[in-house]
């Protein structure tokens, strides 16, 4: 397995091996263009639409260009110049905000109070009215339905304040990017993060590094940075085929303006690709950029294949230096820049986005903390080699889907008064290759257009790990506000500490008098201490703590390329991390394998808003793990880390009073805590109805008419509820009821597994999660079909079995008994039959493609169908009941 070389040397300060640039790169300047708002420009703009921009609609632009220019000369009258027009326009919002009407949202939350009485007075009945012949059942489904009911307020009371925004990209463009002047974009460096090349497949990720490239955004502000966790020479081969693949495929993006810009993706589209494309050559290069990129296809996989058997001695690079990374669990950190020296530009002669392969340090016996230590040394080395103000994280398989993306996060993120409190901006999660029907909910559309919108209206989305544009400055554990902090800056270059205030010199002419010359011993001390202060909270790094305190971002002037290469590799060194806040307080937090939403919890209890933004065209897309079993483990992974938070000190139950969060915010919180707890009660109420058709018992008592009111008026609550909350947020009812039935299938499961397993960690028992394999095969639903038998299938298997066994039971029983035990069954079987098709996707998942059912799945089956059989049966039911004496007993003297 050959590859472009990679140069590696020993760093100064711990002896660590780093890779470093070519020659010709060594002399560019990092330095990034600041950021600096024109106040004169941005005086009259606001953060929210006022009323007199919602009277003149027609100042509201067409998304297409044609129509965009003939719009604008129309409303132009012969007083108002071109140019006073289009001021006038810049300084209109960047977005607003589009409340639910009304009439859509006040009859559903009058009915979720309605809903709220009618469950006290229910309650109210069910408490006073026990079951006598039934007291164990009885008790145990009161406690089961009040915990139900709390976690239904729990969940629904955030949804108070929905919401939607809407932004403007041509005023961004119009107040940013002005012809003649410098373009006013901010910086954003791009964090892709990989765990095992094997399990996610190579050609995925170079999809969405492509998408990244190519990105509608000016190529100088764009920076992506790939980390890989296993140190794998093929994604480092991958990435250096990606990047001549780029040169390519780049300029054939911009060219054509193409949607989306991931080529799998693009050339898999079953659309007329003719359509709307009046370029004459459009055809001859399309045809021509398919070949190739079929061509740098088959490289990757030949590449994949090689990768599958390891030398002997361990991989080599073209010139014969050893891979470092030959032993995964011990290396050094690397680092090689693909893209973004002097000579990278593509077959246009036009520059490209900077592209860096990073590879953290790995010690066996040393706590890497996953994904989140893996984004947090991205941070740092980005930090060092580029500092764009803000981050976007992608998962490797989350491709770019629409190329605005970058300037639909700008409209909030550069607004000059939205922009300073809010620490990111979320946008939904959309997925590829997953069946028309759905089966196992990985749309997730109840969350992501229902409970995101609502939390909108709050304090922000929670962070789900992907996807999201983050301020660096929220990162760093700032507040926001930052303009009230202390601006003080460090001069970095040569690796000496001085403190700067303002644009104070950092060094004298020899001519100062005495009081100076103290002043400036003074200064130094003062320095020196709080150069100590930043070093306790970022670590011994001058020039990444010096980056750390520009709050615009960009690099300090005069530092040398081979200076940040050092320091680049020295921040991802093992030990950086020891005796700082990073992973406390700084980037992204530790503790959970759901780094996301602590992360974003922490910021939010520190006082910084989150957006949500959903544009038309879905921002990113990704896959989805599609057959039961991988989905099964995806659930498992997010509800062990919620059960982690919850057993820490970061839990919302009694962390962050003392901050600014919102009661409604943190009710949020809970839920996304607490949820995996619910399990419990799931369980039991899934089983109670199988265990009343067993044993002739029922929960509930005899009804009067009283208390059929309340169970009517209870159920068509809820009813109500569901219908009311899908008719403002326009979700279909096959969407919820998808996410209904996935509910119990994951809780039955995955939840309760995650319970457990969390409980275990509590105790000392480390619980380690495996990473999902993606999908990278042309069948596109081979995987939906494939069986994968787990213990988490056990749970639902057996509720399943149970049910239907008890169906049976509880129909013999009634033909036993007669007809005057029919209406009691009817209310059993009810019970029984709302559990089994709840359950129905997991049965079609155990059936797999022909319909047939594992051996694994039948021996179990038939094992628990033999075991409730015989509890059944030693309940007698069958026998008849005698009533008297025993004449065998005591004879004819009875």
């Amino acid at each position: 397995m050959a590859s472009k070389a990679l140069t590696t040397g020993s760093h100064s300060r711990n002896g660590h091996r780093f890779s470093h640039c070519d020659s010709d790169e060594e002399n560019r300047d990092y330095n990034q263009q600041k950021w600096k708002h024109n106040d004169q420009a941005l005086s009259s703009a606001g953060s929210v639409a006022s009323k007199d921009f919602e009277e003149q609609k027609e100042f509201d632009y067409n998304e297409e260009k044609g129509k965009g220019k003939q719009e604008k000369r129309s409303l132009m009258s012969n007083d108002i110049g071109e140019d006073d027009y289009l001021l006038a326009e810049s300084r209109q919002p960047l977005w607003r905000k589009i409340p639910i009407a009304s009439s859509l949202i006040n009859p559903y939350r009058i009915v979720i109070v309605t809903r709220l009485v009618v469950l006290v007075f229910f309650f109210h009945f069910r408490i006073t009215t026990p079951v006598h012949d039934a007291y164990a059942l009885w008790i145990i489904s009161v406690v089961c339905e009040i915990w139900l009911s709390l976690s239904w307020i729990v969940d629904q009371f955030p949804k108070w304040f929905p919401m939607t925004r809407e932004t403007y990209l041509e005023r961004l463009s119009m107040r940013l990017e002005r012809e003649g002047k410098p373009n006013l974009l901010a910086p954003i460096d791009v964090f892709v993060t990989t765990a095992d090349p094997l399990k996610e497949p190579p050609i995925i990720t170079a999809n969405t590094v492509l998408s990244i490239l190519s990105v509608d955004y000016p190529v100088n502000k764009v920076s992506c940075y790939v980390s890989d966790d296993s140190a794998s020479m093929l994604l480092f081969d991958t990435l250096t085929k990606t990047s001549q693949f780029a040169r390519t495929w780049v300029p054939f993006c911009n060219k054509y303006n193409i949607e989306p810009r991931a080529p799998e993706s693009y050339f898999s589209q079953k659309v007329d690709y003719l359509k709307d494309k009046v370029h004459p050559t459009f055809v001859k290069d399309r045809r021509a950029m398919k070949r190739e990129y079929e061509e740098f296809k088959v490289k990757i996989n030949v590449l994949v294949a090689k990768a599958q058997k390891k030398p002997e001695e361990g991989w080599v690079l073209q010139d014969g230096t050893p891979w470092p990374g030959n032993n995964t669990d011990n290396h050094p950190g690397m680092i090689q820049v693909c893209l973004g020296s002097s000579g990278a530009l593509d077959n246009k002669g036009k520059e490209l986005p900077r592209l860096v392969y990073v590879s953290r340090e790995k010690c066996s016996g040393y706590q890497h903390h996953r994904k989140a230590g893996a984004m947090n040394a991205l941070l740092r080395v980005s930090a060092v080699l580029s500092n764009a103000p803000f981050v976007l994280n992608l998962d490797c398989d989350q491709y770019i889907n629409n190329s605005k993306a970058l300037r639909e996060a700008m409209c909030f993120l550069m607004d000059p008064l939205l922009g300073k409190k809010v620490a990111y901006v979320q946008f939904p999660r959309r997925f590829d290759g997953i069946d028309c029907n759905d089966r196992y909910a990985n749309h997730n559309t109840v969350f992501f257009d229902i409970n995101m919108k609502c939390l909108d209206g709050i304090q922000g989305p929670v962070y789900v790990g992907t996807g999201c544009v983050f301020n660096r400055q929220a990162l760093y554990g700032y507040k926001p506000l930052s303009d009230k902090r202390r601006k003080t800056s460090f001069c970095c270059w040569p690796l000496c500490c001085c403190c700067c205030s303002g644009d104070s010199p950092s060094a004298f002419d020899g001519e100062e008098s005495d009081d100076e010359l103290e002043n400036c011993n003074e200064q130094e001390e003062s320095s020196f201490m709080s150069l100590k202060i930043f070093e306790r909270k970022f670590g011994e790094s001058p020039v990444f703590i010096a980056s750390a305190l520009m709050e615009d971002g960009g690099l300090p002037k005069g530092t040398n390329t081979q200076i940040l290469m050092k320091e680049a590799i020295h921040v991802i060194s093992i030990g950086y991390e020891e005796k700082t806040e990073w992973g406390k307080e700084i980037g992204w937090l530790y503790g959970s394998v759901t780094e996301d939403i602590l992360t974003g919890f922490n910021m939010h209890c520190r006082g910084w808003k989150s957006v949500y933004c959903m544009p038309k065209r879905a921002a990113f897309k990704g896959s989805a793990p599609i057959n039961l079993s991988d989905r099964l483990h995806q659930v498992l992974k997010w509800a062990l880390g919620s059960t982690q938070i919850f057993f820490s000190g970061y839990c919302p139950l009694w962390y962050g009073y003392s901050g600014k969060l919102k009661w409604l915010q943190r009710l949020a919180y809970m839920n996304t805590i607490v949820y995996p707890f619910t399990s419990i009660p799931l369980l039991v109420y899934c089983t109670i109805p199988a265990i009343c058709l067993l044993t002739g018992k029922f929960i509930l008592p005899t009804l009067t008419n009283l208390a059929s009111i309340w169970l009517m008026a209870l159920f068509i609550s809820i009813i109500l509820t569901c219908v009311l909350e899908l008719r403002w947020s326009k979700v279909s009812i096959h969407d919820w009821w998808r996410n209904e039935q996935f509910w119990v299938i994951g809780g039955v499961s995955a939840h309760l597994f995650a319970v457990f397993q969390g409980l275990l960690k509590v105790a000392g028992l480390d619980a380690n999660f495996t990473v999902r394999t993606k999908s990278a095969d042309g069948d596109e639903f081979g995987q939906l079909y494939l069986f994968k038998w787990t213990t988490l299938l056990i749970p639902p298997t057996s509720i399943v079995i149970l049910n239907m066994v008890g169906i049976v039971a509880g129909v013999s029983e009634a033909i036993n008994k007669g007809y005057d035990s029919w209406g009691l069954l009817f209310g059993k079987v009810f019970f029984s039959f709302w559990v089994i098709v709840h359950l129905y996707p997991f049965l079609k998942g155990l059936m797999g493609r022909q319909n047939r059912t594992p051996v694994i799945v039948i021996l179990w089956a038939t094992l628990l169908a033999l075991i409730f059989s015989m509890i059944w049966v030693q309940i007698d039911i069958f026998l008849p009941k005698h009533k008297g004496p025993v004449l065998q007993q005591c004879g004819v003297e009875c």
